[in-house]
């Protein structure tokens, strides 16, 4: 009988311990830039998710790493193991993604470039304010405030956006739905602790 625990007991510890491996390395490392402009960084976990009637759900989950010096945004992609699947860079008039393979695609713009890649509106352009706590430009509906004047609930761009979480940076939790027709779209960013 106190062998069949200590199996127990040991299994649990085994368990708990490879989850907690995984999730250290769902995150990619920080974003390394060499320049004298100051930039905001942000990092930590993603989960997409487009559902659609007559359609298996489809889902994605990684993580990410953001660094944005306003004139150029360079957002990171990895698998939930933390291997970089991809590297988004942004600058004035162009959108490029670097796959982990070499091989590249262009648009004018990073939401263009999501849709394109990934066939799901993303709200890339969104997020340059989103992950700072603040609405970007666009007609803003249903803004909500907590106690502290912190933005915690606001519609954008067709987009229903929930903050919480905030840290001095901006919110640690994200979670942005849409509806499209039949398809719903759902992320939610889950940011590390700064």
């Amino acid at each position: 009988m106190r062998l069949g625990r200590y199996r127990l007991w040991f299994r649990s510890v085994l368990v708990v311990w490879v989850a907690a491996i995984l999730a250290a390395c769902a995150t990619p490392a920080a974003i390394q830039v060499q320049s004298a402009d100051p930039a905001f960084q942000r990092s930590g976990r993603f989960a997409v998710s487009v559902e659609e009637v007559g359609v298996n759900p489809q889902a994605v989950q990684g993580g990410f790493a953001w660094y944005d010096a306003g004139h150029r945004l360079l957002l990171d992609l990895a698998n939930p193991l933390g291997s970089t699947l991809a590297r988004v860079e942004v600058l004035p008039g162009q959108a490029v993604l670097t796959r982990s393979n070499g091989t590249t695609q262009t648009a004018p713009n990073a939401d263009a470039l999501v849709q394109e890649v990934v066939g799901v509106a993303i709200p890339v352009a969104g997020l340059r304010d989103w992950l700072r706590g603040r609405t970007g430009q666009g007609l803003v509906q249903s803004r909500e405030t907590d106690a502290e004047g912190r933005l915690t609930r606001f519609v954008q761009d067709g987009w229903s956006v929930t903050l919480s979480r905030y840290d001095n940076l901006g919110p640690g939790l994200l979670q942005l739905k849409r509806t499209e027709g039949q398809r719903s779209i759902s992320v939610r960013l889950v940011v590390d602790a700064s």
